[in-house]
C-alpha cells in the first residue's frame, strides 16, 4: 500500500504546519488529530493546558500509533505555544468564528512561509487571549442549524486544506 515505516516518516519532509491543541479535552479528538496530522505530513503537534499526552490508550485507540510517529510538545500555557511559534517565523492562526475571519475557502497561503493553527475546546472554543495574540482567525463556513463543527471534523478539514494549498 505504499506506506511509509515509522523511519522513513520521520525523515521524510513534512508540510509547514504546527496544530496546537487549546484545552482540548476529549482523547478521541486529541488521537484524530495526531492520525490526520500523520496521513498529511505535519511538522507537530502542540498539546496545551488541559490536552492530554501521550502515551494513553484513548489517544492510541484513535490515533493508531500516530502519537508515535507526528512529533508533539506539551505546554501548560497555550499563550507560550504560540509565543514560541511566532518567535520561529510561524504566522499563527486561530480557528475561530470571530469578526473579521477569514473564511477558509478564501485563505491564501504562501508555500515560502510556515504555518500553526489553533484548535480549540470542544465547548469554549479557543481562547479570547490566544486568539487575540494570533496573527487571524479562519473560520469554516457552515450552512445548516448548527454553527460548529467536532474538534476532530474541524482538524481533518484545516489540515486538509493547508495540505492541499501548500
Amino acid at each position: 500500500m505504499n506506506r511509509l515505516t515509522p523511519e522513513e516518516f520521520k525523515s521524510t519532509k513534512k508540510l509547514p504546519l504546527v496544530v496546537v491543541l487549546d484545552n482540548v479535552r476529549s482523547l478521541h479528538n486529541v488521537g484524530s488529530v495526531f492520525r490526520t496530522g500523520d496521513a498529511f505530513l505535519i511538522e507537530s503537534v502542540y498539546l496545551c493546558g488541559i490536552t492530554c499526552t501521550p502515551p494513553h490508550a484513548e489517544i492510541h485507540k484513535t490515533a493508531l500509533g500516530a502519537e508515535n510517529t507526528v512529533e508533539w510538545e506539551y505546554f501548560s500555557e497555550t499563550l507560550d505555544a504560540v509565543s514560541k511559534l511566532k518567535s520561529h517565523g510561524y504566522t499563527v492562526f486561530s480557528i475561530e468564528q470571530a469578526k473579521g475571519s477569514i473564511l477558509l475557502p478564501d485563505i491564501e497561503l504562501d508555500k515560502t512561509q510556515k504555518y500553526a493553527v489553533v484548535l480549540g475546546n470542544e465547548v469554549k472554543g479557543v481562547q479570547q487571549k490566544v486568539v487575540d495574540a494570533c496573527d487571524g482567525c479562519i473560520e469554516i463556513p457552515q450552512y445548516g442549524t448548527k454553527h460548529s463543527l467536532n474538534v476532530s471534523v474541524t482538524g481533518g478539514i484545516i489540515i486538509w486544506e493547508f495540505f492541499r494549498k501548500l
